[in-house]
């Protein structure tokens, strides 16, 4: 009887290692900007195996405005390369988006621009 125990925990052990693996690895980000403990602006984004999922969790205007720029521009405001896409997300609602891996997440609760240093861009006069 102990040598079936031995022989099941040879054989379980490759098996619980490799399921262990799943679901290892991934981006996540959080934005959160707070007012007198009332959540302004509550972002979450994750990215698994070239999926990226927004969520808007809280926007006082009702939504999270995103602008996603190449890592390659992270927290450089005089980045030239354009950004990745721009989109909204409903407070309360999720986006996914396939086939996007590396890049830097810039949100806001407005629709204005932002630069790749997730700054506002100018206004042109």
């Amino acid at each position: 009887m102990a040598e079936l125990d031995v022989i099941a925990r040879l054989l379980l052990s490759p098996l619980l290692l490799i399921l262990s693996a799943c679901g290892i690895g991934g981006t996540s980000y959080s934005n959160r900007i707070g007012s007198d403990g009332h959540d302004v602006l509550y972002s979450k984004a994750q990215v698994k195996d070239g999926v990226a999922r927004f969520e808007c969790r809280a926007s006082d205007s009702g939504a999270c405005h995103y602008t996603l720029y190449p890592d390659a521009c992270a927290g450089k405001a005089d980045c030239t390369l354009a950004p990745l896409q721009r989109f909204s997300v409903a407070r309360g609602e999720t986006r996914q988006i396939a086939g996007i891996d590396d890049f830097r997440v810039c949100v806001g609760t407005d629709a204005r621009p932002l630069r790749a240093d997730c700054a506002p861009a100018a206004r042109a006069p």
